[in-house]
């Protein structure tokens, strides 16, 4: 047997080691790896894809073709996920990118997020299946953790789809408005177009991501960074995969004539707040998603089949009570196939008052007989829709 005194702990009396179990989470989750589905919804051309590769530096769609503008007016909305693995320092992040080319560029933008608001009650109904099957330890989540929502920067706040959007969709998914390319603003027009649009946010009653505030035991530092990102929003970016040299330094921006556009300068605009916000509450996001988006399809989706069921059952014990009630008023008047068709047959001279009776109660048998067939035939339907739902 081994020496059991390497387990043991001398120096420290009384210590048991349970203050090590983060430690063990920490190993699990890393060993496991990280899942986070990000939708990107905007109009075209408002940079939507080059912010996203800018957030994670990679490149999600190098094959896409971009459609001419003849083309942008009959589209419709697509669904188009990519999934790529990051890994930092040992942490390995499984990253899928929803994006939704196609919305608001048709001339009848109307019904233009139905296909959205599908795809995320698709993704809760498959997460909803695999939680209820035998195999629950490989789940994947595919559902929608967070909602960049891009407002063009060319308007004077929401555009009325924009409202409609956001209206529809911020009981299902964690919406974060994003002013698309704030480069051409200046930081007078950005601060004017942030107001309006949280204005129009209140007036409106959508409801955002908000970002949760911080425990009291927190350090000052952590507290003014929540309450600046808590400021910045709506977040007005830019993004950008080149680099320029600034006074020696290689940095990611955009040129024009007068200079350079930093992507990762605060001064410049809210992307590093905006990158910021995304590593700081991925897990507050899923959890959001988890305890509250997801919890209140599911309760609707369970109510929706019980309220079938229930109505399925209800309806087969009345057809039940019926067929019945239909049996018990042929014995009543002692009637029976057997009856009939024994009266049907037997000869004798009973005068026509009794063919005229005999007769009579042949007719009535007969009808109760094809109401008892109906109702069976009724029965045995509702049955196989019953064993079809389960």
């Amino acid at each position: 047997m081994g020496d059991l005194k390497t387990f043991s702990n001398p120096d420290v009396p009384g210590y048991l080691g349970f203050a090590n179990l983060p430690n063990q989470v920490h190993r699990k989750f890393v060993k496991k790896g990280f899942e986070f589905t990000l939708m990107i919804v905007g109009e075209s051309g408002l940079g939507k894809t080059t912010l996203v590769n800018s957030l994670f530096l990679t490149d999600l769609y190098p094959e896409r073709v971009i459609p001419n503008a003849a083309d942008k007016t009959k589209a419709t909305v697509k669904i188009e996920a990519s999934t790529v693995e990051i890994e930092e320092r040992g942490v390995k992040l499984r990253l899928t990118v929803v994006d939704t080319p196609g919305f608001g560029d048709s001339i009848n933008s109307t019904d233009c997020f139905q296909t959205i608001i599908q795809y995320i009650d698709d993704q809760y109904e498959r997460y909803l299946q695999d939680e209820s099957g035998l195999n629950r330890r490989n789940i994947v989540d595919n559902r929608v953790h967070c909602c960049f929502y891009f407002i063009s920067p060319f308007g004077h706040g929401l555009k009325p789809l924009d409202i409609d959007f956001m209206k529809q969709l911020h009981a299902k998914v964690n919406i974060v408005p994003v002013i698309a390319k704030a480069d051409t603003l200046t930081r007078k027009e950005v601060l004017a177009l942030k107001t309006r649009v949280v204005e129009q946010i209140q007036e409106h009653g959508i409801r955002v991501y908000t970002i949760p505030d911080c425990d009291s035991d927190e350090d000052e530092e952590y507290k003014e960074q929540i309450r600046i990102l808590k400021a910045s929003v709506p977040f007005a970016v830019c993004g950008s995969n080149q680099q320029f040299d600034v006074k020696g330094k290689k940095v990611r921006g955009r040129m024009y004539p007068w200079g350079v556009v930093e992507v990762e300068n605060p001064d410049h605009c809210d992307f590093i707040k905006l990158r910021a916000m995304l590593v700081m509450h991925m897990q507050d996001l899923q959890e959001v998603t988890q305890d509250l988006h997801y919890e209140n399809y599911r309760s609707e989706r369970l109510a929706t089949k019980n309220n079938t069921n229930t109505a399925t059952s209800t309806t087969t014990t009345t057809t039940m009570m019926m067929m019945a009630a239909a049996s018990n008023g042929m014995k009543h008047h002692g009637l029976s196939s057997g009856d009939g068709v024994s009266r049907r047959m037997g000869g004798g001279g009973g005068g026509d008052d009794v063919d005229g009776l005999l007769s009579d109660k042949d007719r009535l048998l007969k009808e109760k007989e094809e109401k008892l067939r109906e109702m069976e035939a009724m029965l045995s339907m509702m049955k196989q829709q019953m064993n079809s739902q389960a």
